[in-house]
């Protein structure tokens, strides 16, 4: 398990310098959460407390339309974060669920913890400022993307960001992602292979 509080400190470490006694200070804050697939780890009405780093697998942030359509919002793949961020900061209740496609390990910190840790550790509080601003511009950015491009661009993109996954990610949830069935997906698919 220590390996995959490594990994948290090396994206730590990406934004900010700790030193190795601030490290153990962190790896002590965080909990380890092991998920199960298709296990739950966020469900709409819940209270969203803890700041959730993937070590391990791949979970899905998404939200139930219409139909009981599923719109994915956001992948989490080793070594990123994945939260309903604005339930987080506004400490309201969910409105998205988080799931496990893959059986997963989330290193989590309450916010109450967290809340200390900033004053214990000054650097984790502008590394959480860093990735938060990086959040929002990651969001505007998808949301422009999903405006001004075609699906082809979309799923090239897809492609990009999560090439580690697409092969564990069912073709039906990078459909949700992208914004297309699966079967305009499967044509863009086949279109792309020839």
């Amino acid at each position: 398990m220590d390996g995959k509080y490594d990994i948290l400190i090396e994206n730590f470490r990406q934004l900010v310098p700790i030193s190795d006694q601030e490290a153990e200070i962190i790896k002590g804050a965080f909990v380890a959460k092991q998920l199960n697939k298709k296990e739950l780890l966020l469900s709409k009405g819940d209270l969203s407390n803890h700041m959730r780093f993937v070590a391990d697998g791949c979970l899905k942030v998404y939200s139930i339309g219409e139909k009981d359509m599923e719109h994915i919002l956001q992948f989490g793949i080793s070594g990123w974060w994945i939260n309903d961020l604005y339930a987080y900061l506004t400490e309201t209740t969910s409105e998205l669920f988080i799931q496990a496609i893959t059986p997963s390990t989330v290193l989590q910190i309450h916010r109450d913890r967290l809340n200390k840790l900033y004053d214990e550790i000054p650097m984790v509080d502008r590394f959480f400022r860093i990735k938060t601003q990086h959040g929002y511009v990651a969001l505007q950015n998808r949301t422009i993307r999903t405006m001004s491009q075609t699906a082809e661009e979309r799923y090239v993109k897809f492609i990009s960001d999560y090439r580690e996954m697409e092969q564990k990610i069912p073709q039906y949830m990078i459909a949700a992602f992208i914004g297309v069935t699966p079967e305009h997906l499967s044509a863009i698919r086949k279109k792309m292979s020839l």
